[in-house]
């Protein structure tokens, strides 16, 4: 029963996130969307060898 409560609160916070979202973000600017598109992948890559790496160490491998 609890789960069913958790997925009631997380649902109505991401349609509420979403409602605000749409009505109050602004677009955005073609050079702040070229900016994150350089930064993102090597972000990416860099969480992806981070948790390889975390996974490795908890998994006592090494």
């Amino acid at each position: 029963m609890d789960i069913i409560w958790v997925l009631i609160a997380l649902f109505t916070a991401l349609t509420l996130l979403v409602v605000l979202v749409e009505r109050y973000a602004k677009p955005m600017s073609a050079k702040k969307q070229a900016k994150y598109s350089k930064i993102l992948p090597i972000l990416i890559f860099v969480m992806l060898i981070t948790a390889l790496i975390k996974q490795v160490f908890e998994s006592g491998y090494l």
